[in-house]
C-alpha cells in the first residue's frame, strides 16, 4: 500500500472518530434535565372572603290591590294615576255614598275602571305601589339557610343599573316549597331607597359566607399537590437549592388562598404554571362558600 493511500485511510479514521464523539457529547447534553424555569410571587398579609350569592327580583314591600267588595255603580274616582297619596286617602266614591279608601301609602297605579260604570264585586279597580319601600325576594337551599339570619347585611347587585345597594335580611320563610325534589325557603332583604330602582329589576345578592383579616396569602397559581392530594410550596433554600415545603391551608376565594402554616409573610414562592392544579381537579381544601347557588369572590387584600 503506498504512503498516499495510507495517509488517506488514517484521516478517514480520525474523521469517525471524531464525528462518533460528537454524537456522543450530543446525546449526552440532550439526556441531561433541562434546568426548571420557575415562577416567582411573594407572600403577603391579606384579606380574605367568601360569598354566598343568590338570585332574585326587586319588588314593593307595601303593594295594595283596591277591589270592589259588592256590586256596585262608580260615581267620582278622586284620584289619577302617578298620585303620591297617603292611607285612608278617598280613592273611589259610589252612587250610594260609599267611600272605598287606601290602606297603604303609596302611588297610585293601574286604574282600571271608569266613572259611571257598574262594577261586580271582586273586579279590580286600581293599585297602590310605594316605591319607597323595595325588597329583594330570592330562593335559598335548605342547606345555606344556615347562613342567612334577619338582620344580616347583605349587597346586592342591580345589573341593569350597574349598581350596588346595601340590605338587609328581614325574614326568612318558614316553611319550604319543593320544587324538582329540592326544599327551598324564601329570604327578603330590604334595599336602602334608591330612586334608580325600578320593580321587576334583575338582583344578585351577596351574603358573607367567611372571613378573615390579617392573614398570609398565596395566589392559588402558587399552590401544588403532591400525589396524596396534599399542598406544597416550593421555596429557594441555600446555595439556590429549590426546597419542597408543605403547607396548610384556610379560606380561598377562587383566586387568593389563605396559607395557614408552611410560609412566613415575604418568602419568595416558586412554582411552574404546568403544576398548579389538584389531581383530578381537585380543589384546595378549607376553602370557598358552600351550597348550591354560591360563588365565592375576593374582599380585596392589603399589604
Amino acid at each position: 500500500m503506498s504512503a498516499k493511500r495510507k495517509s488517506r485511510k488514517g484521516k478517514w479514521i480520525v474523521i469517525s472518530i471524531l464525528t462518533v464523539a460528537m454524537i456522543g457529547i450530543g446525546a449526552t447534553l440532550l439526556m441531561r434535565p433541562t434546568p426548571t424555569a420557575y415562577e416567582s410571587v411573594v407572600a403577603e398579609i391579606g384579606d380574605i372572603a367568601t360569598y354566598y350569592s343568590f338570585s332574585g327580583n326587586v319588588t314593593t314591600k307595601n303593594r295594595q290591590t283596591v277591589v270592589s267588595s259588592k256590586l256596585m255603580q262608580v260615581a267620582e274616582i278622586k284620584v289619577k294615576e302617578g298620585d303620591a297619596i297617603k292611607r285612608d286617602t278617598v280613592l273611589i266614591k259610589t252612587t250610594t255614598g260609599d267611600q272605598i279608601k287606601s290602606k297603604i301609602s303609596g302611588e297610585v297605579a293601574n286604574i282600571t275602571v271608569e266613572e259611571n260604570a257598574q262594577i261586580m264585586a271582586g273586579t279590580k279597580l286600581l293599585e297602590i305601589v310605594n316605591y319607597n319601600n323595595l325588597e329583594v325576594d330570592v330562593k335559598v337551599d335548605e342547606y345555606d339557610i344556615t347562613a342567612l339570619e334577619k338582620g344580616k347585611e347583605a349587597s346586592v347587585k342591580i345589573g341593569a343599573i350597574n349598581k350596588e345597594i346595601n340590605g338587609k335580611i328581614s325574614s326568612m320563610s318558614k316553611e319550604g316549597q319543593i320544587v324538582n325534589g329540592v326544599t327551598y325557603f324564601t329570604a327578603t332583604i330590604d334595599l336602602e331607597k334608591d330612586d334608580s330602582l325600578k320593580i321587576g329589576m334583575s338582583a344578585e345578592v351577596k351574603l358573607i359566607s367567611n372571613k378573615v383579616t390579617g392573614v398570609v396569602t398565596s395566589p392559588m397559581t402558587a399552590i401544588q399537590f403532591d400525589d396524596n392530594n396534599k399542598p406544597y410550596v416550593l421555596k429557594k433554600g441555600e446555595k439556590g437549592v429549590t426546597v419542597k415545603t408543605e403547607i396548610v391551608t384556610g379560606i380561598n376565594d377562587g383566586t387568593t388562598v389563605e396559607v395557614k402554616s408552611g410560609v412566613l409573610k415575604g418568602e419568595t414562592i416558586l412554582y411552574t404554571k404546568a403544576k398548579t392544579e389538584a389531581p383530578g381537579g381537585m380543589g384546595l381544601r378549607g376553602g370557598g362558600s358552600g351550597g348550591s347557588s354560591n360563588n365565592a369572590s375576593s374582599a380585596g387584600g392589603g399589604n
